[in-house]
Order: C-alpha cells, then structure tokens, then sequence
C-alpha cells in the first residue's frame, strides 16, 4: 500500500486532490501577493510621473478658482504699486538730473532748499558778540544777526506777526550796538539774560519748541534778514530801543519810570493790548508778606489807609501806606507785580492786587506791535510810532567802530 502508485484524476483519492487543490491555491495567493507589493514599492518613472501632473493642469480651472487668482493678482498690484505712487508727487526735484544723484548728494542740498534767510542771516554780520552763558559762565562769540535772531527768538512770540517780529529784530540789534558803543569796548561781554537780553541759542530753542523748531526759527530768521544791519537812530545816535510785553492801554514817559526823561520814549495810545492775555491779573498778598517786602509795619485787624498818586498813563507814580511814601516802580518790583498799574483792596488781612499790563510800560509794547502788524502796518510805521522822531539807519553808517573790528 505504501508504494503503491495512482494516476492524477483516477487513481487520487478525492480527499487527497481536495487537499493539494487547497495547497496549490495557497502558493498562488502567496506568488501574488507577493508580485502585488514588488510593483507597488517600485519607483515611479520620471515620465509616468511628468505625464500624471500633465494631466492635472489639462483639467479645466473652476469659475471659483479663477476668481480666487485674479482676486490675488489685483491685491499684490496694489501693495507693490500703491507705495510708489504716493512717495513720487513729494520727491524733492521730481527731475530726471536729482533723481539720479547718490543719496548722500540729495541730503546734503536739503538745508540750502529750506530758506534763503537762513543762509543770508549768518552771512556779512558786522561782528561778532561775546555772550555770557548763565548756564555755563562760558563766553561764546556769537555773530551779530545770530545773536539777534536768539534775542527775537526769546522775547518775543514767534507765532507773532512777521512785521512784528521785524520791529523786535531792529529793538534788539539797535539794543546790542548801543550797548557796546557805551561800555568803551567793542569786546564788552553781555549775558543772556533780563540784565540785557534773553539769548537763547539754536540748539536751546531746539529744546524748547521739539518739532515746532524749523517753522518758527525760520520765520525768525526771515524778520532778521529783512532787517539785516538796520539801527534805530536819534540825531544819528542809537537810541536805548526799551521795550515790554502788554501796555495798560498807553506806554510810559521814560522819566516816569527811570531817572532820565528821553525825548523819544513818550506816552503814547495803546489799544491792541487789550486782547493781551497778560492784560490783566490779581494777585493777594497777607498783610505780613507785604510788610516784609516793604520793611513797613501796618495796623493790625483794621483798614489799611492806602493813597495813590498816578502818572500820565495811569500807571502809580506814588502809593502811600499808613505813614511812609513808595514809588510805584519800587511797590511793583518788591512785590513782584506785573505792571506799576494797579490798585489795592483790604479783605480782611490780605491786600489784593489788580494789575493791568505787564512789564514797565516803557517803549514798544510787543502785543501793542503785533495788533499793529495785524491791521496791515509795516514794521517801520511800528517803531516809529512807539519810538518818537527817530530814524532808521545801517549799522556801518552809525557804528563804524563796531564794524571795523
């Protein structure tokens, strides 16, 4: 039984044939499986794979999507070409010849492009002025239009009027030279301060006015330049040019306020300063600050006998207090007062005063100037109105020693 031998269909037992059946079955599955994965983990041809993406863009682009793209393509238009359309129409030049300088050429030609004045200014000044830092006690020598650029640039407003700030510009040249030419010395020092004038130089004004700086030194500059050398003259003598801020509505006689009666320094009306905002003021005092101030003893817990006697222009010429006699000009200066115009009321142990104006009231007011300027009139019908008969001359014809140095 054991060798016996059986033919393939007839011979097999069913049995047998279903079980080698079942094992052939299995080696196919395995031989196929097996081939699936070697064609699957083979490497895609470059042109199987070219062709495949060939295909993808041949199918048609969707409506949505072509939108979507040209949506895209007009916002990076905008972003790349609106920028330049709003930097060109405020170049410098808009000309082909500044277009095509270094950037370093185009900066340096940028502060001869800002104003005429501002390079006229430091230009031909008849000399120089040594001025007394009071920050630093260091002397500077400072030329004279820039000196007195600094001067109008301190004292008054630059938002004045132009022609305002012209008639300033001539009161502090005029100021300097007078100075200089009494003091026997061309090389006398002068301070920055109220003992001559306020000075304050570029980079202070810097500091002072931050990004307001070019507009308002420029337009200083301007009035400087369009009085460059100019004096003011009596009898071809420059005057003492005195001037304040706000009038009580007329300026003061000089002999009213100082020792010396000047012809040219009369009283005059002043009206503009009424829409001074230094006009007017109050300010309230304890009966014992007072006496303080004035080395004056006053009566306690009763009325204070006052008694004023007033100048020309209304301003107090003399206050009696109790039993001693003051000057205005003393009261107001001990006091600290804005103006020698004023008057006294007693509340109880306080004295208050009302002042109107602000300064001594002598020479040109500056609120007074720039109402002038305001209703059309030049800067020489303003000097001339504040300063009484005097003329309008060049430095080098009044002050040739000066300018010889």
């Amino acid at each position: 039984m054991k060798n016996r031998k059986y033919t393939y269909k007839t011979a097999m037992p069913k049995a047998w044939r279903k079980k080698k059946r079942k094992k052939r079955h299995a080696i196919d599955a395995l031989r196929h499986k097996k081939n699936t994965t070697k064609q699957f983990n083979r490497p895609i041809p470059s042109l199987y794979w070219k062709q495949k993406k060939w295909k993808q863009f041949k199918k048609p682009i969707s409506a949505w999507k072509l939108l979507s793209i040209l949506a895209l393509s007009s916002l990076m238009m905008i972003i790349l070409v609106i920028p330049s359309l709003v930097v060109v129409p405020f170049g410098d030049d808009h000309t082909n010849e500044s277009s095509a300088k270094p950037a370093n050429e185009a900066n340096k030609k940028q502060p001869e492009a800002e104003s005429d004045s501002a390079a006229e200014i430091a230009k031909d000044s008849a000399f120089t002025v040594a001025v007394k830092r009071a920050d630093t006690e260091k002397v500077e020598d400072v030329s004279l239009e820039d000196y007195v650029a600094g001067v109008v640039a301190s004292e008054m407003p630059a938002e004045f009027e132009l022609e305002a700030l012209k008639a300033q510009s001539l009161a502090a040249r005029t100021f300097i030279v007078n100075h200089l030419l009494h003091q026997g010395t061309p090389d006398a020092e002068v301070t920055d301060t109220v003992q001559h004038q306020v000075y304050k130089s570029e980079a202070d004004l810097q500091k002072q006015w931050g990004k307001d700086y070019n507009q308002k030194m420029d337009k200083v500059k301007k009035a400087v330049a369009a009085t460059k050398g100019e004096i003011l003259t009596y009898d071809n003598s420059p005057i003492t040019p005195a001037f304040f801020s706000t009038s009580n509505g007329y300026t003061e006689n000089s002999e009213d306020y100082w020792d010396n009666e000047l012809p040219y320094l009369r009283s005059v009306k002043s009206g503009w300063d009424k829409n001074s905002p230094k006009f007017l003021e109050q300010q309230i005092f304890p009966i014992n600050e007072v006496e303080e101030a004035l080395n004056i003893q006053l009566p306690k817990n009763t009325k204070v006998p006052t008694e004023l006697n007033r100048t020309e222009s209304n301003r107090v010429e003399e206050l009696k207090l109790a039993d001693q006699t003051f000057s205005g000009r003393d009261v107001r200066e001990k006091l600290n007062l804005r103006s020698s115009d004023f008057s006294i009321e007693q509340k109880n142990n306080h004295l208050i005063f009302t002042t109107k104006g602000f300064g001594h009231g002598v020479g040109m007011s500056q609120y007074g100037a720039n109402g002038m300027a305001k209703e059309g009139k030049k800067y020489d019908d303003i000097v001339k109105y504040y300063y009484q008969d005097i003329e309008i001359n060049k430095i080098t014809e009044t002050a040739p020693t000066l300018v010889a140095k």
